[in-house]
């Protein structure tokens, strides 16, 4: 069970908390890896962000900007998207519209299939 968001002592997460996405995304690139799972990114700027193969489960992005992010091969799994800024952004398929839009506005945890 989970403990809910958390602000991990994780050197790439910490990237993401100051802002640092173009670093964030350089030291990806290079193959660094890190645990974002349950982390919390409240009213976070994610702007540019490469989501592509991060594991973003459990995380709480409320009030974040999440605009133009392509979270298309991300997982996702229990994230919740309360009043993030989304427009713009890429959704892995197995998220209906409907489940997005209700995390989005209500703040419920995104599922498969629904």
């Amino acid at each position: 069970m989970s403990e809910g968001p958390l602000v991990k002592k994780d050197a790439m997460y910490q990237l993401l908390r100051d802002g640092k996405i173009d670093e964030f995304n350089l030291h990806k690139s290079k193959g660094k890896t890190c645990d974002l799972e349950n982390c919390d990114f409240r009213a976070i700027d994610l702007q540019g962000l490469d989501a592509s193969g991060l594991n973003m489960s459990g995380c709480y992005f409320r009030l974040a900007d999440l605009r133009g992010v392509d979270f298309s091969n991300t997982k996702l799994n229990g994230a919740s998207l309360h009043d993030a800024k989304i427009s713009g952004a890429y959704f892995p398929k197995e998220y209906s519209p409907d489940e997005i839009t209700m995390s989005n506005i209500r703040g419920t945890r995104m599922r498969f299939g629904c």
